[in-house]
């Protein structure tokens, strides 16, 4: 007699069971360790399918609202992060996320990394607004967790500084630079040879908001802590010279006016190239060069932060007026460049000299409460000296006055040339932005 098969229905609950049963860790490992492969070796788009291939195992071991999927999400998050595909980045952290708030709530260490990565991921789309919001939730879930100077939280403080200074958040963006500066000190000491990064990072931003002298005394610090910790000519003095020589020059050119003061920041074009450059403090060139020397004394030559360290040189004689000089040093930084394998700091324009006019968000002195802010766009050509020409207006939203004294402004402005095969060449089409104030007229009270 013939045996005819019935099938037979099995509950949901079961399969589920049945499916989870086919999955152990030792699974799960062995997929984990094979993504750490590719992930360390920086193959990011071999790993991507095994950090997809763990998450579902995972899901099939634990369900798909566990707090077991976790570090498999924010792990495929990372990835698609480092492949750049924010939107997916986004969702599997966001996930993460909000299996945690589900089942642990707001106050699970296990919240760190997911959130850090979210907050990420929105700073590298451009949703700064997002990404704080998500960095700063992780920044005081690790202090309230590991304490107010915990040394871990320095990852997460760059990326929420970032955030604050795209947001033009200055006085947010301030603090939390004081306080890394803080935190690694506490954790390393005033004068650990760590403290070097941190040093660098505030005092750039000192540089951004024209606190130049504050910058400066941090690059000195730098450069007597690189000094002391790995001798005086170590390669690690090159950046606090390079800072020296960056915070004289824009003092020079962005300084409080006086009374009197021509405008003109670089004085009358028809002067000899020599009588400009004594304008400038020569600690600064003095600093270059030592720069330069330094890395000559230090075999094999790293090339690149030569070529670096010629653009500084280059961008001082540009901005103290000697243009012919200052052409020379790109010329040699291009030479540097080429064999320290990419051009790319040559290949475009670059804004080294320009004083905003009055009416600018940096120089106004009307507040948020009576003005507007409103935006000028001109278009001109960069010249092979860095000069500009066919100044002319692009897009505006702001009265016709603020737009011509932006144009003004541009005129004076001086640029490090683009540079073809080592030489410096014409660039049309370059586009200069101001944002200004206008001030707001009070309407009548009723």
């Amino acid at each position: 007699m013939r045996v005819r098969w019935i099938p037979v229905a099995i509950p949901l609950a079961a399969a589920i069971q049945l499916a989870a049963a086919a999955v152990t860790d030792a699974d799960r490992t062995q997929v984990y360790q094979s993504f750490r492969t590719q992930f360390d070796a920086r193959h990011y788009q071999e790993a991507l399918p095994i950090a997809e291939r763990l998450v579902t195992l995972t899901e099939e071991q634990y369900g798909v609202e566990n707090r077991a999927l976790v570090n498999p999400l924010t792990n495929l998050g990372t990835t698609q992060y480092r492949l750049r595909d924010y939107p997916a980045a986004e969702k599997s952290y966001l996930r993460g996320v909000e299996i945690l708030e589900a089942t642990a709530g707001n106050a699970d260490r296990q919240l760190l990394r997911p959130l850090h990565g979210l907050g990420a991921t929105y700073l590298a789309a451009g949703q700064y607004e997002d990404g704080s919001v998500a960095l700063k939730r992780a920044i005081d879930l690790s202090r309230n967790l590991d304490g107010l100077f915990n040394i871990e939280q320095l990852e997460i403080l760059e990326p929420l500084i970032a955030c604050y200074v795209a947001l033009d958040a200055k006085a947010e963006a301030e603090k939390e630079h004081q306080y890394a500066l803080r935190v690694a000190e506490s954790a390393f000491g005033r004068t650990d040879g760590r403290m070097l990064g941190p040093l660098d990072r505030y005092a750039r931003w000192l540089e951004k908001i024209g606190r130049y002298t504050t910058a400066r005394l941090l690059y000195a610090r730098a450069l007597s802590i690189a000094e002391k910790s790995m001798g005086r000519g170590s390669v690690a003095t090159v950046s606090p010279l390079q800072g020296i020589a960056r915070s004289y020059r824009l003092e020079f050119l962005n300084g409080p006016e006086e009374e009197g003061q021509d405008s003109e920041p670089f004085g009358n074009s028809s002067m000899a190239d020599s009588s400009n450059v004594l304008r400038l403090n020569p600690d600064g060139e003095r600093a270059l060069r030592m720069a330069l020397q330094t890395l000559e004394r230090n075999p094999p030559v790293d090339h690149r932060r030569r070529g670096e360290t010629l653009i500084e040189l280059g961008d001082w004689f540009t901005s103290g007026g000697a243009f012919t000089k200052g052409v020379e040093q790109y010329r040699e930084a291009w030479k540097e460049l080429i064999q320290g394998g990419s051009t790319a700091l040559l290949e475009s324009p670059r804004l080294i000299a320009y004083r905003p006019p009055p009416s600018s968000v940096v120089r106004s002195s009307l507040t948020d409460e009576n003005s507007e802010e409103h935006f000028v766009e001109v278009k001109l050509t960069v010249t092979p000296e860095g000069r500009t020409a066919d100044v002319e207006p692009s897009n505006s939203d702001a009265p016709d006055a603020m737009q011509k004294s932006v144009q003004a402004a541009a005129r004076k402005a001086r640029y490090s040339p683009r540079f073809e095969n080592g030489e410096p060449v014409a660039t049309p089409g370059v586009t200069l932005r101001e944002r200004v104030l206008v001030r707001v007229k009070k309407s009548a009270e009723s």
